[in-house]
């Protein structure tokens, strides 16, 4: 794929999406991460149902801390993997209280070296709520970019790599949500939805359904 080409995707998925956001729900940037961690394997929706129960009894990193492993549990059982989260989440509240007076650090090493915070989470937040024209490159992401032949690659990585690489500079900070977003509701991964996408006639992907 030529740069005319990706430039243009992204002009379209702007036009159609001018203020692309998350769809899990947060105030904070420690909402967002303690959501983001939730997130592993698990749905948005699912998400936001768990955090509406934590975060208006508890969202700070000693609120999370003074309800305790039980506690905590019990507001995220209804998540896959609530029991692992649950201690990652909690080592987290007490790294951030520790090494970072209770806030979120704007720093890709700082946010990695948190409990149960890997690289794509960090880009999340770095993104998401610190408005870095980082790129976590999940499931949707890694399959558009490499469907699509935007950004193809054979690990996570390489497809971010290339997506910083080749998204022009004006759209890096919003292509994170157009790319998710189009993964998850128009070229989703059994059946894409190509005669409802914006981009149909730039995509090379050679099993596209003819419209």
């Amino acid at each position: 794929m030529n740069q005319t080409k990706r430039e243009e995707i992204f002009r379209r998925l702007q036009a159609a999406n001018p203020a692309p956001t998350t769809e899990l729900q947060y105030d904070t940037p420690f909402e967002l991460l303690i959501a983001v961690i939730l997130s592993a394997q698990a749905t948005d929706v699912g998400v936001n149902k768990a955090t509406a129960r934590l975060f208006p009894v508890a969202n700070t990193p000693a609120a999370i801390l003074a309800l305790g492993e039980e506690g905590l549990k019990a507001h995220i059982k209804t998540i896959g993997l609530y029991n692992s989260k649950a201690t990652n989440i909690l080592k987290t509240c007490q790294a951030l209280i520790d090494n970072h007076d209770g806030e979120v650090p704007r720093d890709r090493k700082a946010l990695e070296a948190l409990p149960g915070v890997g690289r794509k989470t960090a880009n999340v937040v770095l993104n998401t709520a610190f408005g870095e024209p980082t790129i976590a490159v999940d499931t949707h992401i890694y399959r558009v970019s490499n469907r699509t032949r935007i950004a193809p690659g054979k690990t996570v990585r390489a497809v971010e790599d290339k997506l910083l690489k080749v998204v022009p500079k004006t759209y890096q900070r919003d292509a994170h949500h157009w790319l998710i977003l189009h993964g998850r509701y128009v070229c989703k991964a059994r059946k894409p939805a190509c005669e409802a996408c914006v981009i149909e006639d730039l995509c090379e992907y050679p099993e596209k359904v003819s419209t």
